[in-house]
């Protein structure tokens, strides 16, 4: 805890940092439920705001700022009781986790506020800080117990008030201020402090940012900079999580409001460009365009974690990833029904020759016949590959009076009345609908080509919402120019566009009878919703517990969160010995093992340890060097 032999002292402020709100502006919404007029309500709330920032960047004294406030409000003493319950619900995030350490280093925290003692005093002492180290302003009461102002001979309701309170302290030691407020800053402008850190957990003033080279998101950063105990061994902020695709604002709130550092790329990026982008990067969050390759991966410097925000995972090298210990999820059942949503929608459209009939009416033709329309309820559908998406496509279909019949390569339990195919030749034969729904490995290339194309029938309708290299583009292309497809639906290509704004080139275009979308299966907002919480929730399992559950290459277990103790991650080749050699180490540092658990898949070891706060450093660097080991961390 020493710096140059002399101990740190903590001076914290209270609104918007030990906090995530503004208090008085929550007084303000109390004393508002008392008399919900919309019109008043919203004016007082602004004005309170108002003068809660112009006060906060240093536009308004401290003094004027709350006196004007509390004008405004007019709270009564009564109102303190349930703002104090409100704010015990709104300490900050990193504030709460560290709990643990504010108990053990109280000798050395102050809370220092031109908010009111009344209500900070129950919020803070429940975290063991000392009712003696609580310097904030008080209310004056009329004799009928309304708040009608502050006690003007308290030194805080003065300008530059925090900054004489902390030197009138006389504290012997390097003196930190943590705070979000201008009023903050000055202790440091006014040398009563060493060093300002700008807090931005809960709000952001870029007026007090640019005053200071030291800027906390959160608690853990303030503790990992100066060397002390925290409740998380690196602060999250400095995770950088890579999002490329236009991934669901979703996932980027839900790993943002967890702390991460989230940057964002709204296309794919080549194998250069992510080469160049990833040094650095802890996470990656991917969809189905951009690849990530071997060669990628070995330029991944901090690479713990791939998340396919889709349900393919294709597009990445997994031997690769799990040789470098990076785990990978994906959603495999997030966008289930947008996609046979999808199948149901056009497998209609071409049954009924919307598209075509569609286009001669925008060109001011009156098409009326009923030649080549027809309904689906009797018709044969074929489905090639019965997972997730062509189980329940089975289930939609039968309902709507279709005849199912399928074909996979894996052994499934037939839905329904669904009948299973021995070939593909023979489910192409019989099926009016043929519809594709198989992963993209590279044995999948082409399953569908001439001789398959040859064998359906005539005027049957292809659909593909799969991948797109399942079928050979130019024997399609051939086969509907002679007139052998009622229609085609297609949703993914071989070759697709990297971004918006370039162009799709296919001879597929000049058909009316074709169906072309640009690869949007999964693209409503429920099922892009339902994939941004399903993955960023896996990410963050991993990441805060080592929780594997789910992912596709590593070995699958499900921790439970852990108190007072430190969470160790080892994943290696799965050789014999290993965990000996780990338990033989902490004999050796004479380490209390509270639980640990190992799990294997046929080239991966995971082991999970959990051991008692006290440890040797050494004992760090005698894991990490373990034969065999490919990545090791420290959660705790």
């Amino acid at each position: 805890m020493n710096h140059n032999n002399q101990p740190k002292y903590f001076i914290i402020d209270f609104d918007s940092t030990f906090i995530k709100v503004e208090a008085l502006d929550e007084l303000a919404k109390i004393i508002i439920s008392k008399n919900p007029n919309q019109l008043h309500t919203t004016n007082l709330i602004k004005e309170v705001e108002k003068l809660t920032n112009t006060g906060m960047s240093g536009e308004l004294s401290i003094t004027d700022s709350l006196k004007k406030r509390l004008q405004l409000i007019k709270p009564h003493k009564n109102d303190i009781t349930p703002l104090i319950e409100i704010l015990k619900k709104q300490v900050s995030k990193s504030f709460k986790d560290n709990g643990q350490f504010l108990k053990e280093y109280a000798d050395y925290i102050y809370i220092v506020s031109n908010g009111f003692i009344e209500y900070i005093t129950p919020v803070v002492t429940i975290y063991g800080i000392h009712k003696s180290h609580i310097f904030a302003n008080t209310f004056i009461y009329d004799g009928n117990d309304n708040i009608i102002g502050l006690d003007e001979t308290n030194i805080l309701s003065k300008p530059q008030g925090k900054a004489h309170c902390v030197q009138s302290l006389k504290l012997q030691g390097e003196i930190l201020v943590i705070g979000d407020g201008y009023s903050d800053y000055e202790i440091k402008e006014l040398e009563c402090a060493d060093k300002f850190y700008a807090f931005t957990e809960n709000v952001t003033r870029e007026s007090v940012i640019k005053l200071t080279p030291y800027i906390a998101p959160n608690l853990d950063e303030v503790l990992y900079q100066n060397k002390l105990p925290a409740n998380i061994s690196y602060p999250k902020n400095r995770i950088k999580i890579l999002l490329l695709e236009n991934i669901h604002e979703t996932a980027i709130n839900i790993l943002k409001q967890d702390g991460y550092s989230v940057e964002t790329i709204s296309s794919a990026l080549n194998e250069d460009e992510l080469i160049e982008k990833i040094k650095g990067v802890s996470v990656l969050g991917i969809r189905s365009k951009t690849l990530v390759t071997k060669k990628v991966l070995e330029h991944a410097d901090k690479l713990m974690i791939i998340g396919a925000f889709c349900i393919g995972t294709n597009q990445i090298d997994i031997t690769s990833a799990s040789e470098h210990g990076i785990c990978v999820f994906n959603a495999p059942y997030s966008n289930t029904r947008s996609v046979v949503e999808l199948v149901i929608g056009e497998i209609i459209m071409l049954m009924r020759k919307i598209m075509p009939k569609n286009y001669k009416l925008h060109n001011g033709i009156w098409d009326k016949s009923a030649d080549n329309s027809f309904e689906i309820r009797g018709k044969i559908l074929g489905i090639i590959g019965y997972g997730n998406i062509g189980s329940q496509l089975s289930v939609l279909a039968e309902s709507m009076g279709m005849q199912v019949y399928y074909y996979d390569l894996m052994e499934c339990l037939p839905m329904g009345n669904a009948k299973k195919c021995h070939s593909i030749n023979e489910l192409l034969e019989i099926s009016d609908i043929v519809t594709l729904h198989v992963d993209g490995r590279a044995d999948n290339k082409n399953i569908i080509g001439d001789n398959e194309l040859t064998r359906m029938k005539h005027n049957a309708i292809l659909i593909n919402l799969s991948r797109g290299h399942v079928i050979d583009i130019d024997a399609l292309i051939r086969h509907i120019k002679n007139g052998k497809f009622l229609g085609v639906g297609l949703d993914v290509y071989p070759s697709e566009p990297k971004n918006n704004q370039e162009e799709f080139v296919s001879e597929l275009r000049e058909f009316d009878n074709v169906i072309l979308t640009p690869h949007i299966g999964g693209s409503t907002i429920e099922a892009q919703y339902n994939i941004g919480e399903f993955v960023a929730n896996r990410i963050i399992n991993y990441l805060n517990l080592g929780d594997t559950t789910q992912s596709i290459n590593l070995p699958n277990m499900q921790l439970p969160n852990l108190k007072d103790a430190h969470r160790l991650i080892h994943i290696h080749k799965n050789t014999p010995g290993v965990i000996a050699q780990i338990n033989q180490i902490f004999a050796k540092h004479n380490i209390n093992v509270l639980w640990q658990s190992l799990r294997t898949s046929e080239n991966i070891g995971y082991i999970i340890t959990d051991i008692n706060k006290h440890f040797d450093t050494a004992l760090i660097d005698e894991l990490k060097n373990i034969t065999h080991t490919i990545k090791f961390r420290v959660l705790y």
